[in-house]
This record gives C-alpha cells, sequence and structure tokens, in this order.
C-alpha cells in the first residue's frame, strides 16, 4: 500500500507548480499584451505625428512676406531675410562648386550617397562617444534627416528623432539625392537670417560662392555645425580647428589635392561687409509706397530700372556733387525715363547719405521744390493754342505788378531788358518779364488747369494763391512730376502716365492728350534751338549738346534749387540740385550745377541707343520772317525761317526796313520806327514817385536807363520836350534831378550800325 500522506504532499506541489505556471502564462500573455499594447500606441502615435513629405522641393508656392525686387534684367535692386524660406538666392545643384559640394558631405555626411536617409552605423558610433562621455558629444543626423528638420521643425527630444528618421526614408523614397541635397545647400540656416551657401558667401565675403578660395568654401561647410557659435562677424572661434580637420579628411578622401589641402590650411580668411549690387534705395521705397507688390510675379517683382545706368548716372551725379561742395549744395537727384515705352530707367539720389545727415533719407525724386522756370515751355505752349506763333513779339521791358499796397518789380535773371522779342526767344532765353506777359494773356486759372493735365498734382491750390508767380516756378512740385510732364512734350502732346515695373500693364490711368502735336513740336524745336538762345546763354553754352535735344533749366528763389530737363527723340532726363534741408546754396544756377550732369548722362544714353534727331511734325509749315518784326522778310529784312502751325503764318511783307529817314525839327536825322521799338527802361508807363522829405530836394535823383544792347555812342534825354543831359559811347543811364509834377521823358539814341538817332515813345510818369 503506498503512503497516504506523501500521496497528497505530492498532489500539493503539483498544484503549486500548476498556480506558479498559470500566472507566469498570464503574466507573460500580460506583457505581451501590454507589449502589443504599446506596440499599437507606438505605432499610432508615430502615425499621428509623422508629416508627409512636400509635394516638391522646389518652394514655389512658398508664403511671401517680402518680395525681392529686381532690375529689367533680374539683378537684385534689393535683399531681403525676413521670408521663412530664401526664396531668392537658390543656386541648381549644377552651379554649386563641386569642391564646396564635397566639404559639405564629407563634414556633414560622408555616406550621403550609400544610406536611405538614416545612417546607422554612423547612429551607432555617436550613440558610443556619447555614452562614454556620459553627455551628448555627437549627433549622426544625415543631410536628409537635416532636411526633414528644416521642412517639420521640432524640438530637438529623441522622439523627433525617431520621426525624422522615418521621414528621412519616405523623403528619399520621393526625391533623389539630388534634389535632396539641392535643397538643403540652399536653405541650410546660417547666422544673422541668412539660408543657403550663397546667402552665407555674401555674408562674410560679399562674393558669390564659386568665386570663394578652398579655405573659405570650407569655413561654410564648418560654420553649419553651430552657427551661433561658429559666426565668422563675431570672431568664429574654434572654425579655424574645424577647418584644419575637415581639410585632412577630405585629404584622405582624395577630394581635395596637396596644394588645395596647403590652401585650406595656410591661407587666411578676410572678412568683407556685403554691399547691394546696385543703390537704388530711394526707388524700392517707392514702389513700395505705391503698392507695386501686387505686380509681383511670386516673389520677384522686375522693374523697369536700368542696373547698369542706375550705376553710371549715381557716379556721374556724385561727382559733379563733390565738385560742388564748396556751393553749399548737399543733394542732387536724376529721373531718366525712356518715354517711348514710359520706362523709368534710373532713380538716383546723391550726397550726403549717411543716417544723421540733413535730409539724407528724403527722396529727392519726389520731394516737391519750387521749380523755377522749367514750367515756361508749359506756358508757351498754351499761348500758341490761343493764337500766338514763334514769331509773335513780346514786350521785354519793366513790368510791376501791385501786391497790397506795394509794388513787385519783375525782371530778367541778367537784370538786362531787349525791348521786343519773339516768342522763341523769349522762352529760349528764359526770360522772365516777356512770362509774366505771357501768363497775363494766358490768364492764371487756364495755365493752372493745363499744368494739373499733365500731372502736376502738388499745385493743389486755388490760382489767386501763386498768382502770376507761377509763370516763374511760384509753388513746388517734384522732379518726377516735371519730367512726366516734359515727356509729353517729348511724345508731341500725349501724356501717359510713367511704368516702374514690367508687369503686365493695367489701364489705371489712361492716355490723354494735353497739347496738340504741333504745339509740342514748336516747344521742342524752341527748346532745342542754339541760336535762339544766345541773348542770355551765349554762343558754346553747356546747352548745346551733340545730338539735337530739348532742354530748359530753372534756378528758384535765393538759389535754393537748380533744375534742368530735357528730351531727346526717346529719352527724358531730369536733374535737381539743392539741399533737402532747404538750406541756401551759393549762387548755383540750373546751368552751371546740374547742367554737367545732364550733359553726362544724354551722353552715356547715346553711347548705346538710337541718337537720332527730334521727330518732325508733319502739320507744321515753314516761312521766311523779319528777325525784327516776325512778319514775313521783305527785300531789305534780316530774314530768317520759322515753323507755323496751319493757319497761323502772318500775312502781308515787313516794310520797316524800307521806310527812308526823317529829320525832326532841329534837323537831327531820326531812322525809322523799328519793330524792335526802342523803349525806356525807367521810367516805366504811369510810374508814380514820391520824393523823401529826409533828404534835401537838391540830392535827390532818379536814374533813367536804355537797353544796353546794342550799346550806344550817344545819348540825349529830354523830359517835357526839352534835352536835359547828354552821355557819351556806351553810357546807358542818366542821374535825372526829381521835380514835382506830371512829366513825359523820351530819349534820343545814336548807335554806331546806324545812320541817324532813335527815339523812344514818350513816358508819362509823376512825381509827388
Amino acid at each position: 500500500m503506498g503512503n497516504p500522506v506523501g500521496s497528497k504532499a505530492m498532489t500539493l506541489k503539483g498544484s503549486e507548480v500548476s498556480s506558479r505556471r498559470s500566472r507566469l502564462l498570464a503574466g507573460l500573455l500580460a506583457c505581451l499584451a501590454l507589449g502589443a499594447a504599446g506596440t499599437l500606441l507606438l505605432a499610432w502615435k508615430t502615425v499621428r505625428d509623422l508629416r508627409p513629405p512636400p509635394e516638391s522641393l522646389s518652394l514655389g508656392d512658398a508664403p511671401v512676406r517680402k518680395m525681392k525686387i529686381l532690375d529689367r534684367s533680374g539683378i537684385p535692386l534689393s535683399v531681403t531675410y525676413i521670408n521663412h524660406w530664401n526664396l531668392h538666392d537658390a543656386l541648381p545643384l549644377r552651379d554649386v562648386p563641386e569642391l564646396l559640394r564635397q566639404a559639405f558631405i564629407t563634414s556633414e555626411d560622408k555616406r550621403f550617397f550609400e544610406h536611405h536617409g538614416v545612417d546607422w552605423q554612423a547612429r551607432g558610433h555617436a550613440l558610443w562617444q556619447n555614452v562614454k562621455a556620459l553627455k551628448a558629444v555627437r549627433g549622426a543626423s544625415t543631410i536628409t534627416e537635416q532636411t526633414v528638420r528644416m521642412l517639420h521643425p521640432r524640438p530637438r527630444t529623441l522622439w523627433s528623432r525617431w520621426l525624422e528618421g522615418i521621414e528621412a526614408y519616405r523623403l528619399e523614397r520621393r526625391f533623389s539625392k539630388a534634389e535632396i541635397l539641392e535643397f538643403y545647400l540652399n536653405q541650410v540656416p546660417y547666422a544673422h537670417r541668412r539660408r543657403g551657401v550663397v546667402q552665407a558667401a555674401r555674408l562674410y565675403f560679399d562674393r558669390d560662392p564659386d568665386t570663394l578660395s578652398v579655405r573659405e568654401m570650407l569655413a561654410l561647410a564648418v560654420v553649419v555645425r553651430a552657427p551661433s557659435s561658429f559666426d565668422l562677424r563675431r570672431g568664429g572661434r574654434g572654425v579655424d580647428g574645424a577647418v584644419r580637420r575637415l581639410a585632412a579628411n577630405m585629404k584622405r578622401r582624395g577630394t581635395l589635392t596637396e596644394d588645395q589641402y596647403r590652401s585650406a590650411v595656410e591661407d587666411r580668411i578676410e572678412l568683407r561687409e556685403a554691399r547691394p549690387p546696385v543703390d537704388a534705395t530711394h526707388f524700392v521705397q517707392h514702389l513700395h509706397r505705391a503698392g507695386a507688390e501686387g505686380a509681383a510675379f511670386g516673389s520677384t517683382l522686375v522693374t523697369t530700372l536700368d542696373a547698369a545706368l542706375q550705376e553710371r548716372v549715381r557716379h556721374i551725379l556724385g561727382s559733379r556733387l563733390r565738385d560742388l561742395r564748396s556751393s553749399a549744395i548737399g543733394n542732387g537727384a536724376v529721373l531718366v525715363v525712356d518715354h517711348r515705352s514710359d520706362e523709368v530707367l534710373a532713380w538716383v539720389n546723391g550726397g550726403a547719405m549717411a543716417e544723421d545727415a540733413p535730409g539724407a533719407w528724403i527722396d529727392g525724386v519726389t520731394t516737391p521744390r519750387q521749380p523755377g522756370s522749367t514750367l515756361k515751355p508749359f506756358l508757351y505752349a498754351l499761348a500758341l493754342e490761343m493764337g500766338w506763333t514763334p514769331a509773335t513779339l513780346i514786350d521785354d521791358s519793366p513790368v510791376a505788378q501791385a501786391v497790397g499796397s506795394g509794388l513787385h518789380n519783375f525782371h530778367n535773371y541778367s537784370r538786362t531788358y531787349y525791348g521786343p522779342l519773339r516768342l522763341r526767344e523769349a522762352l529760349a532765353n528764359s526770360l522772365n518779364v516777356p512770362a509774366i506777359r505771357a501768363i497775363q494773356f494766358t490768364g492764371t486759372e487756364r495755365f493752372l488747369g493745363r499744368l494739373r493735365l499733365l500731372g502736376f498734382q502738388s499745385l493743389a491750390q486755388p490760382a489767386d494763391f501763386y498768382g502770376q508767380g507761377l509763370a516763374l516756378g511760384d509753388g513746388e512740385v517734384s522732379l518726377f512730376e516735371l519730367v512726366r510732364a516734359y515727356a509729353v512734350l517729348a511724345r508731341q502732346g500725349e501724356y501717359r502716365p510713367l511704368r516702374t515695373t514690367r508687369a503686365p500693364v493695367t489701364v489705371s490711368e489712361p492716355p490723354r492728350r494735353v497739347f496738340a502735336a504741333t504745339t509740342a513740336a514748336l516747344i521742342g524745336d524752341i527748346l532745342s534751338d542754339p541760336q535762339a538762345r544766345r541773348l542770355e546763354f551765349g554762343d558754346g553754352n553747356l546747352l548745346r549738346l551733340p545730338v539735337q535735344t530739348a532742354v530748359k533749366t530753372g534756378t528758384s528763389t535765393d538759389h535754393r534749387d537748380s533744375w534742368i530737363v530735357g528730351f531727346s527723340s526717346r529719352y527724358t532726363v531730369g536733374v535737381w540740385m539743392g539741399n533737402l534741408d532747404r538750406g541756401p546754396t551759393k549762387g548755383v544756377t540750373g546751368l552751371a550745377g546740374p547742367g554737367l550732369v545732364l550733359r553726362a548722362v544724354f551722353a552715356e544714353l547715346n553711347r548705346y541707343g538710337d541718337a537720332a534727331p527730334l521727330p518732325p511734325c508733319p502739320g507744321l509749315a515753314m516761312a521766311t520772317i523779319c528777325a525784327e518784326s516776325g512778319l514775313p522778310a521783305g527785300p531789305n529784312c534780316p530774314g530768317l525761317q520759322e515753323w507755323f502751325e496751319p493757319g497761323t503764318v502772318p500775312t502781308g511783307v515787313c516794310s520797316i526796313h524800307e521806310r527812308p529817314g526823317r529829320r525832326d525839327s532841329g534837323g537831327v536825322v531820326v531812322e525809322a520806327n523799328r519793330s524792335r521799338e526802342l523803349r525806356l527802361q525807367q521810367p516805366t508807363p504811369g510810374l508814380r514817385l514820391a520824393m523823401d522829405p529826409r533828404i534835401p530836394d537838391e540830392l535827390e535823383a532818379f536814374p533813367f536807363k536804355v537797353p544796353e544792347r546794342p550799346p550806344p555812342s550817344r545819348i540825349e534825354w529830354l523830359v517835357d520836350g526839352e534835352v536835359i543831359g547828354a552821355t557819351g559811347p556806351g553810357v546807358c543811364q542818366f542821374a535825372w534831378p526829381l521835380s514835382r509834377g506830371a512829366h513825359l521823358a523820351r530819349a534820343r539814341v545814336w548807335r554806331a550800325d546806324a545812320p541817324g538817332a532813335e527815339e523812344t515813345p514818350e513816358v508819362r510818369f509823376t512825381v509827388e
């Protein structure tokens, strides 16, 4: 028989074993369940946190915070680094120097062309080094993983590394190694918000990558490891050692020759300040103010500016401003327009551009200033359309205008009066008194209205605010407005808005006719006539350009602003000089200051362009007229050719040069009355003089005057019909002792080129 106690013990022991097995199995099942649940959770979280690779690495649809502005040939006019991506300075992989590519691959991912997104060998080696050092001393991110990190930024955690590895694998399944490397080299971040090797090369060396030395290329590859601490602009501590190690590594791999290795370890890095390729700051600011972003193509805006011309004009203006430094001129501006295409080609500001200089950041092209005589061509164009002709005689003699209880005397710049002059001469010589008589003929209101049709929005006040002084430049206009208006004359009277971008034209301001084509052609012919301007400007002056060019100068009150504007068959150019803080200059005029700049700019334009004369206007007729009377010339008249609009050629024949001389009551031969009638400059008709009670009467005198040209050989001065004095050769004035009452004054003038004396008309005046 068996032992019942032992049997029972064996039964209990078997039961415990079975229970333990059950618990072990349950624990194993629980672990498996937890593992499965963890795996499912890991898979779920991984799927949730993974981000799909982009459809393209071109970034063509990336959001743009600020566009890049280019000249007409694609040269950058502005640089911006506030966009998230490098949208403006990317290079195709084929244009990245081979040595620079190899430097990055050796430095960042030497098995780049062997792995499929993750370099497990490098990860294992990095893990071992970190464990030995008990801290993170090395990463092992491949170029593909770094690209993923740029595309999908995440906190630097182990979970992020897990996701980046998977996304790197997926990225390489969608894109080729070449596409990934190209994206990386163009978007890898550097200090100072720069991205990519192009922006880094310009930041540190002011050059493009293909011009860098071996050491400079290796430095770019090293700096990306720690852009802030390795920043070359802040000393770049540790960069030299890293470059030497990278050079040795590349030499071992056979990607660096012995000579290149020596260059990498021995050459010095010389930093250079990055400079924009073109100085067009004010032009770019104008585009932003004008809202030109709407015309941008993606991240870039192509403008009409010619960068090469912009730089040449900038040097021309800068050189002239330096020459005029002693004349207290601090600023200048030039605007160049192709009026055939309506495109702005150069927009230049010059002078003191330091941040603390007065007016340094004010745009001289768009700032309103007094235009001086530059508005006169538009006044005479209006007068032509109201019935005057280039042969119309205008009296150039003293004229005064009441101002409150006082009197304002208008005078020419040279203080010389020429008597009756043809309109052609009055405009070409920029005489002030004839311009006042012209605006008296047209009316200030009508003239102001025509100026506004030309685009002078700055003239926003009513006509009585400016008065007749508007003919001489009272009011303020900008260089931009002035050039735009002269372009109307150059286009034979048609106004079209100027273009600053090459975007398709949207008709926001339709063209309009401001002057008849014949009127504009006459003004252009007058402004390009060197013979017509001889009275004030002489023969060999700066306004005589090699190619026919219509030119007009202007100088504002107290010489604060000097101007010159001109147009050829294709180009319109305007130049302004002065001080943007509104300080006066030391007597600089439009001819003496901007004149040389205009000549030099047109020389540049004509050097490569079609230098042709101004286009003829088929509607004009030519006639021979008397230079003195403006009437059709007789056989003995000093004749010249003049253009007329149809139906405006004067009728009849000048006969003044056919009349015989006569003798006065004293037997003196007096020449027949001439068309260019000699007149007293002082006194003027209706003049009222007041004797000063503080001065003894016998000491008070008033100067009688006649024009200086042509010079007299003798003058007899008459008051109330009696000769009260005589002057000799070249003397054109006489001091008459004042006498109260109403008087009649005249002068009898002998000249060397005339057979007898010529008398001035009598002038009635009063002394009180």
